[in-house]
């Protein structure tokens, strides 16, 4: 179904979140994928317990989405996540939004920098979660590089 190992259950689009033009607005691509890096979030020691408990979190520093095809209303999709990169403050993801289909629809890709909650400010990821990072890499690592992965943005001058 997807390249990424870590994958969420079906989401169902819904009614407000569809625009004047019969399709999903682009700001509910952004809900969809942040659910689905919700879903992947504990296996590597993030989420609400993280933030509430040790008074850390993540912040989506940069997010680049490729709408490949329109999503309307009933569709269900899932999202995948999949790790590309980490250092001790921040990790590099790709994810992408397949309907139950099986056609994607979707792709993202972003920046998330590991925040200490009493700056804020960027800080060091803890041991266990560097573990987690370490784990979950190793198996991203063993999959194909997905296409598109650092394509840039802009309009091509032609000569």
């Amino acid at each position: 179904m997807t390249a990424a190992p870590e994958v969420s259950g079906l989401m169902e689009i819904e009614p407000g979140w569809i625009d004047f033009n019969g399709h999903l607005n682009m700001a509910y691509y952004n809900v969809l994928f942040d659910r689905g890096a919700d879903h992947a979030y504990p296996r590597l020691g993030f989420g609400a317990d993280y933030a509430r408990e040790r008074r850390m979190t993540t912040y989506v520093a940069e997010f680049h989405v490729r709408y490949l095809r329109e999503l309307h209303l009933g569709d269900r999709v899932r999202a995948s996540f999949r790790l590309l990169d980490f250092d001790a403050k921040r990790f590099h993801s790709y994810q992408e939004l397949r309907h139950e289909d099986g056609w994607l629809a979707a792709t993202a890709e972003g920046l998330t920098l590991h925040v200490d909650m009493t700056g804020p400010r960027v800080a060091p990821m803890p041991g266990d979660v560097m573990e987690n990072m370490t784990k979950m890499q190793a198996e991203h690592d063993r999959l194909p590089r997905p296409e598109g992965i650092g394509r840039p943005i802009g309009v091509r001058q032609r000569r």
